[in-house]
C-alpha cells in the first residue's frame, strides 16, 4: 500500500463547529425542498381500487357493489381516466367499516409499543414509522412519540426538528414538571390517522431534568413521567408508538415502563446480536434497581424480536439467526424485513414502503418488501387485539384491580 501525504488539518474551534452545523441545517433545507416540492411536506399516498380491494382483503367486485349504496367515498377517477383512485383518508374509511371487529373495543385502552434497541442503524426508526402507518391503513388511530433527541422519526414525518420543533412540541415540558399531560405537545400529520409528538436537539435536556427531580423531589419516580403523560390520551387513541434513543437513557426507561409491549429491530449480524445481548442486561439490572428493590413490578403484554435489514446473500447470517432463535425462543417474529434496493430509495427520500403510491424499479422487488411490511404489522395487529382482549376481560373482573386494568401493569 502506497503511503500518501494528506494536508495537516487545521485546528477546530466551537465556532468552527458552529458554522458546520448552520451548514448542515441549510443542507437539509435544500434536501427537503428538493425531495418534499412543491410544498416542502410530505403528501399522502393514493390508493387504486385494486390496492383498496388488497387492503381490506376483499374481491374488487365487492368494493364496486358497496360504491352502490352510496355510503362510503367512491373515489373519483384520475386525469387520465384510467382507474378510479381513492385518499388515504377515504382508504381508512373504507377499512373502518370492513374492519369494525377487529378495531378497539368499548373499554379498551391504547396499547403502547416501545421501538427499542441498544444500537443506531437497525430500522428501529423506519419500523416504528411503518408500524404506525400499517396499522392506521388497517383502520387504526395512532399516536406517535418521538423520544429520540436525533428526531429521525419527526424527519420521517416531513418535520425538521432543527427548525421546526421547539421545546414545546416534545415531551421535554414532561421530564421538567411544567406539564402533567402529553396533550400539549400532539400535532397532526401529513398521514390520516396518524398523530405525531416530536423531537429535537433540546430533547437532551431530558437527560439532566430527570435524575435532578429524582434526587430533588420527595417520592419522584422519574421512570413513570411518560407513562402518567399519556393516561389522559389513551382513550383517544388505538395505538401508541414510542421511537426511542439507541441508548437505554432516562427517557428510553420511560418508554419502556410505560409499554404494554416492546419491538427489538434486529439484524442477524454478530455485532447486532451483541449489542442486544448488552441491552437486555443492563436493562433488566436497571428494573432490577428502579422496580424490585422497592417491591414494585412491571409485566409487559408481549416482547418481539423482528429481523430487520435481511440480506438472503449473506451466508453468515444463518448462523446468526440461529443464535437469534435460541436466544429469544418465541419472541422472534416468523417474519423477516429484507434488505433491499426499495427501502434504500424510500429512506433516501425521507418515505416508507407504504408512502410509494407507485414504484418506479422493480415490481418483484417491492412487493417483497412491502409484503414483509404487511405481515409484521399484521402480527403486531395480532398482539395487539390480545392486549384488548385482556383488558376487556379484566373489566368484567371480580377484583377492583382487575377492573382498573392499570395496576397489574403497573
Amino acid at each position: 500500500m502506497t503511503s500518501k501525504s494528506l494536508p495537516q488539518p487545521r485546528p477546530i474551534s466551537l465556532a468552527d463547529i458552529a458554522n458546520q452545523a448552520e451548514r448542515a441545517v441549510a443542507m437539509m433545507e435544500q434536501i427537503r425542498s428538493a425531495m418534499l416540492a412543491p410544498s416542502a411536506r410530505k403528501s399522502p399516498p393514493t390508493f387504486s381500487l385494486s390496492q383498496l380491494a388488497a387492503a381490506l382483503d376483499v374481491e374488487k367486485g365487492s368494493i364496486s357493489h358497496r360504491m352502490s349504496k352510496g355510503d362510503l367515498p367512491p373515489g373519483r377517477l384520475n386525469a387520465a381516466g384510467s382507474r378510479r383512485e381513492f385518499t388515504l383518508a377515504e382508504a381508512r374509511l373504507w377499512a373502518r367499516d370492513y374492519r369494525k371487529d377487529k378495531l378497539r373495543p368499548p373499554g379498551a385502552e391504547a396499547v403502547t409499543i416501545s421501538i427499542g434497541n441498544f444500537k443506531g442503524g437497525v430500522s428501529k426508526t423506519t419500523t416504528a414509522v411503518t408500524l404506525a402507518q400499517g396499522l392506521s391503513l388497517l383502520g387504526h388511530r395512532v399516536l406517535v412519540i418521538d423520544t429520540d433527541p436525533q428526531g429521525s422519526l419527526t424527519t420521517l414525518f416531513g418535520i425538521l426538528p432543527d427548525t421546526e420543533v421547539e421545546e414545546g412540541d416534545t415531551i421535554l415540558p414532561l421530564a421538567m414538571g411544567t406539564e402533567t399531560s402529553i396533550r400539549y405537545a400532539i400535532r397532526p400529520t401529513y398521514w390520516d390517522g396518524i398523530d405525531l409528538v416530536g423531537a429535537a436537539p433540546v430533547l437532551f435536556g431530558a437527560e439532566f431534568a430527570l435524575p435532578a427531580r429524582q434526587t430533588q423531589e420527595p417520592g419522584f419516580e422519574f421512570w413513570r413521567v411518560l407513562d402518567l403523560g399519556i393516561d389522559d390520551v389513551r382513550g383517544e387513541y388505538d395505538v401508541i408508538i414510542i421511537d426511542t434513543p439507541p441508548a437505554l437513557s432516562y427517557t428510553t426507561i420511560n418508554a419502556f415502563m410505560a409499554s404494554n409491549g416492546i419491538i427489538m429491530p434486529l439484524p442477524p449480524n454478530a455485532l447486532d446480536f451483541a449489542s442486544a445481548s448488552q441491552f437486555w442486561s443492563l436493562f433488566s439490572d436497571l428494573a432490577n434497581e428502579l422496580l424490585t428493590r422497592r417491591g414494585l413490578d412491571k409485566t409487559f403484554d408481549f416482547i418481539h424480536v423482528l429481523l430487520a435489514r435481511v440480506d438472503s446473500a449473506d451466508a453468515a447470517s444463518n448462523v446468526i439467526r440461529q443464535w437469534i432463535g435460541q436466544t429469544y425462543a418465541e419472541k422472534v417474529l416468523p417474519v423477516e424485513i429484507p434488505k433491499t434496493a426499495v427501502t434504500g430509495v424510500t429512506s433516501a427520500e425521507f418515505g416508507t414502503v407504504y408512502d410509494v403510491s407507485k414504484y418506479d424499479g422493480s415490481a418483484r422487488t417491492f412487493k417483497r418488501a412491502r409484503d414483509a411490511y404487511d405481515s409484521f404489522v399484521g402480527h403486531i395487529e395480532g398482539s395487539i387485539r390480545g392486549v384488548w382482549a385482556r383488558q376487556t376481560a379484566a373489566l368484567n373482573g371480580s377484583t377492583p384491580e382487575a377492573r382498573d386494568g392499570k395496576e397489574t401493569k403497573r
